[in-house]
């Protein structure tokens, strides 16, 4: 696990209250230190990424270690943020989770051409929607490995 380092950084772009709050109680509480930064649609996230507008300051827009993503935003939709952060040479390392309600094959499959990392459905069931956010985190933040990780060996 990624323990005696930065915490994780992570992305939350999420427009539904509930599941924001939902999602940030979880992931807070969670073992593994994170700092998350939510933004609540599309264009805030590119913004965020490419520290544009408010979130010009590197010292206080830190680059992510993993975005969770829904597809379904205002402004800009998931998919077309997807796309954007693949598509950069300087952001497409940045694992894409995304958590969405929608279990349509279509969006499944566009996610996937897109080179989405995870596609995760939100459970309707509370404990079901925790656990999975367990999981994610445990995964994507303490056990997987990416370049220029500390923690990695030669």
């Amino acid at each position: 696990m990624k323990t005696g380092v930065e915490p994780a950084v992570i992305l939350l772009v999420e427009d539904n209250p509930d599941h924001t709050e939902l999602m940030m109680r979880v992931l807070t509480d969670h073992d593994i230190p994170n700092h998350i930064i939510h933004v609540t649609d599309g264009e805030a996230a590119l913004d965020y990424l490419w520290r544009r507008a408010q979130f010009a300051d590197p010292a206080t827009s830190p680059q992510p270690h993993v975005v969770l993503l829904d597809l379904k935003l205002p402004r800009l939709s998931g998919l077309e943020v997807l796309r954007a952060i693949k598509t950069s040479v300087e952001m497409r390392h940045i694992p894409v989770v995304v958590v969405t309600t929608s279990s349509a094959e279509q969006d499944l499959r566009l996610a996937y051409e897109r080179h989405a990392n995870s596609y995760l459905v939100k459970p309707v069931d509370f404990q079901q929607f925790t656990q999975m956010l367990q999981d994610v985190g445990n995964y994507w933040l303490g056990w997987n490995r990416q370049p220029g990780d500390p923690l990695l060996t030669a």
